[in-house]
Formats: C-alpha cells, sequence, structure tokens
C-alpha cells in the first residue's frame, strides 16, 4: 500500500527555562507511517505528545530533528498540505452563521467555484445529516451537530488525508456512533483518516493499525487486533500496560 504519512525520528524540542537544560522534550525520535485508505489511531496519555505532532504535520510548529512527510512531500513545503483536512479538539465558528453559509466561506477560502462549491456543501451536508438544518444558525446546534459541520469543513476541498484531534470529545453516544459511522464511509470512499482520540472503545471498533505514544515516544503500533492478541485483553488494557498504568483490581 502505498504511504499517505510518514514520520522519521522527529523530534521536537520547546524552549522551557524551567526544565533541566533549559528546553523541554515534547516528542523523541518519532517514528511511524499510516498508508493510503486505513484508519489510523493515534493514542497517548495527555502530554504524550500527539497535539505537537500533528501541529508539526500541519506545519504549525517546526521540528528540532527528523522528517516529517505527507505523500512524500515534505511538511515544510506548503504543497504537502493541499490535499488535507483538518479538524482541531477546540473548533470555533461564527455562530451567527448557518451550516450551508459556514462551508461555502471555507469553499472560497480554498477557491473552489460556486457550482464546485454547491454540489460539495449538498454532498457534505448529506453525509454528516445536516442537510435538513443547513439554513439554522449554528448558535442552535448541539455539541453533536456542531462537530458534524466541523467534520464537513474539514472535507470542504475533497482531502485525501484527514487529521482530526479528539472529534468524539465530549459527544454522546449517539454523536460518538454517528462520528463513527461519518469515518467509515469516507474510508469507504478511499480517504485516509489520522486521527486522536481517548475514547479507546471508538478507536478499537473504528481503526485499522494504531500508535501508542508515551513521554514522546511511541511505545507499541500495529493492528489493532494484533495487539488484542499479544496482551490478551482489550485496547483500553493494552493502553494502560503499554504506558505503565497499573490496571485496576478485579472484583468478583
Amino acid at each position: 500500500m502505498d504511504t499517505t504519512l510518514r514520520v522519521n525520528h522527529l523530534r521536537v524540542e520547546y524552549p522551557a527555562p524551567s526544565e533541566p537544560g533549559g528546553v523541554k522534550l515534547a516528542v523523541n525520535d518519532l517514528s511511524f507511517e499510516v498508508r493510503r485508505g486505513e484508519v489510523f489511531g493515534f493514542l497517548g496519555p495527555n502530554g504524550a505528545g500527539k497535539t505537537t505532532t500533528m501541529n508539526v504535520l500541519l506545519g504549525y510548529v517546526n521540528a528540532t530533528g527528523g522528517s516529517a512527510e505527507l505523500f512524500g512531500v515534505d511538511v515544510r513545503q506548503p504543497i504537502a498540505r493541499q490535499r488535507i483536512g483538518y479538524l482541531p479538539e477546540l473548533t470555533y465558528y461564527y455562530r451567527f452563521l448557518t451550516a450551508e453559509e459556514l462551508l461555502r466561506f471555507y469553499a472560497r477560502i480554498f477557491g473552489l467555484n460556486h457550482h464546485t462549491a454547491s454540489r460539495r456543501i449538498d454532498e457534505l451536508l448529506k453525509l454528516v445529516e445536516l442537510d435538513g438544518v443547513r439554513r439554522r444558525p449554528i448558535r442552535t446546534y448541539s455539541k453533536g451537530m456542531q462537530q458534524r459541520v466541523g467534520l464537513a469543513q474539514a472535507l470542504i476541498n475533497d482531502p485525501d488525508l484527514l487529521l482530526l484531534d479528539e472529534p468524539t470529545s465530549g459527544l454522546d453516544p449517539i454523536g460518538r456512533m454517528k462520528v463513527r459511522e461519518i469515518i467509515q464511509r469516507l474510508q469507504q470512499q478511499g480517504k485516509t483518516v489520522f486521527f486522536s482520540s481517548h475514547e479507546l472503545g471508538e478507536v478499537e471498533t473504528v481503526c485499522n493499525r494504531v500508535a501508542i505514544l508515551h513521554q514522546g515516544c511511541v511505545q507499541e503500533q500495529g493492528h489493532v487486533s494484533d495487539l488484542v492478541a499479544k496482551y490478551q485483553c482489550d485496547l483500553e488494557q493494552v493502553f494502560l500496560k503499554v504506558v505503565g498504568y497499573p490496571s485496576p483490581p478485579r472484583h468478583e
């Protein structure tokens, strides 16, 4: 399979006067790759380096060492990011806009003509099941609906790679299910999805492969089924074992 995303010996340091040596090592010798058409889960406790890695991929942060590539192009080149869509963990939209107006705004940013924009908006609002409320202000949307309109904006340019940072954070079970169904539909369309999440049950259901980070390093990676078989437990327990967190005692 073609490699869509490759990270090779990535290292990211931040100035931190309170730390020994005056720097904080956020990512340390990080290596993994994501193949075309797969759903890849990027897991780790808070502070493990997930968001820093995503910021490198998006061009927001420069790496101290190593490399990162999108579609075989160094992420520092603007052309590398033309084929990606991004949904941050914390979204903010002009809440007086409707979903249709919001998507048309992002379509203009990507230079889509009116006809193409209209077609994409219709397709995406149906995909995220918001077509019936497309002319309602976003301020009237539930948290789950706002998250789904965020997914739609991340897809407006028809990207080949979708980066999602905690896409189901704060959603109720129905909201998580709808986001999961959208991710599965995108994979069926041949899209590559790379996302971080703390909802390990969702990850186990939807992901082909995962990487588990701890203290800036990949501690374990592979197919979900292989990791579950290797550790003889579900993905949540695999995660706890890999990051060194003691499992809760079993109650008979």
